[in-house]
């Protein structure tokens, strides 16, 4: 097994688009000062209607996919209020659904667009550190998406070491080798680590009230979203509205993997933990999905260990579960400082209720944030070994 997107096309970095695309960039750029003026959509709508064939490459076409996405995205939501459009005109629907086709992607704003390849450094020969990065595109609310994006893909970077170990782990348990194992096994906790210690940096870099007033907004899809029920209609593509989640942490194809290679197995059945990751699967680029494939039929590491029997061997698969755990009891803490609390306080100048509403307390993926990380901690924790 073999892990060929990584490292070099995970984590894509392209500033660039030809000369002819020239507008798209120039709008994508510009988008907080022309929502602020109130002139976004007027500029959106004055766009010419570009073909895609001059996009040639992978990061070229991911480069234009996350400049169409940002423009997408605020031009639907505006200025975050009621004001919100159900049609995404032609000049904008026809390219940004080409290339989403050409790239596998889905037409709206996900998780590989704006994590994964929203980001450059500033020094090119520095290394990839919060400090010597900054990200491509920006909505309203200062440096709040700043934060929010680059913690997320450092995270990603911290935990990538896990996937690079995946093909030695399939090999220990192939050839019957503990002793690999639980050495590749040991990494795996590691990254999972330190991958944690970054995750915590998002309170330094991310204000509570201004994710959730401001960005969140930004980041909603239209499926699962009372505020568009019928979706989005993209003009000259698809004669009916279209339902699409917004950007998730489900479409992290890392976590995904690490479930698959440990044999955690998420609550299944219709609107379950399980449902909702496979159908993130279709917001990963089509690598990461077939990636994800080739490990389910991969030997399976957690019956190795079991039927071993062996104390060191359990300690580090247990460490390794314990990692997922521990990840997943501070992302509900997370979600519980960036959308429960704010949704229960009044804005200013606004009124809210007291309690808050299924709406404000949905992710951006769509789904109840809370019961879904609930329910994918609590499987992960049972995935724990022990014997007498």
């Amino acid at each position: 097994m073999q892990t060929k997107w990584l490292p070099g096309s995970y984590f894509l970095s392209q500033e660039e688009l030809p000369d002819t695309y020239r507008p798209w960039i120039l709008v994508a750029r510009n988008l907080p000062k022309l929502i602020e003026n109130g002139k976004l959509r007027e500029e959106v709508e004055k766009l010419p209607t570009l073909r895609t064939e001059e996009l040639r490459g992978h990061r070229l076409q991911r480069l234009a996919h996350l400049a169409l996405g940002y423009i997408t995205m605020a031009y639907v939501w505006n200025r975050g209020d009621d004001d919100i459009r159900k049609v995404l005109p032609r000049n904008l629907a026809v390219p940004y659904c080409e290339l989403s086709e050409k790239l596998g992607l889905p037409p709206i704003l996900s998780y590989a667009d704006c994590v994964l390849a929203n980001w450059k450094k500033k020094d090119p020969n520095g290394p990839m550190t919060y400090e010597n990065m900054d990200i491509l595109f920006s909505f309203p609310g200062g440096d709040c998406d700043k934060g929010f994006f680059l913690v997320s893909l450092m995270v990603e970077i911290a935990a990538s070491p896990a996937i690079k170990a995946i093909p030695t782990v399939s090999s220990a348990v192939e050839h019957q080798d503990p002793k690999a194992l639980e050495k590749a096994l040991c990494s795996i906790a590691a990254s999972l680590e330190k991958a944690k210690e970054i995750f915590k940096r998002m309170r330094d870099f991310v204000d509570p009230d201004t994710f959730f007033h401001v960005l969140r907004i930004y980041l909603s899809g239209w499926k699962g979203n009372p505020k568009l029920p019928e979706g989005l209609l993209y003009e000259g593509v698809w004669d009916t509205p279209k339902k699409f989640s917004g950007g998730s942490a489900g479409q992290s194809s890392i976590f995904q993997s690490l479930d698959v290679l440990l044999g955690i197995k998420h609550d299944v059945g219709e609107g379950s933990a399980a449902e909702f990751l496979q159908e993130m699967r279709e917001y990963m680029p089509p690598a990461h999905r077939n990636f994800l494939s080739s490990l389910e039929s991969a030997p399976p590491v957690r019956e190795f260990v079991i039927l071993r029997r062996n104390e060191d061997l359990k300690k580090a698969y247990n460490e390794c579960v314990n990692g997922l755990v521990s990840l997943r009891m501070f992302h509900l803490s997370i979600v519980d400082t960036y959308i429960v609390k704010p949704s229960k306080q009044k804005p200013m100048g606004g009124h809210k209720s007291e309690e808050p509403s299924n709406t404000e307390n949905r992710g951006t993926g769509g789904t109840d944030v809370m019961n879904f990380l609930r329910s994918v901690k609590d499987t992960t924790k049972k995935a724990l070994l022990s014997w007498p």
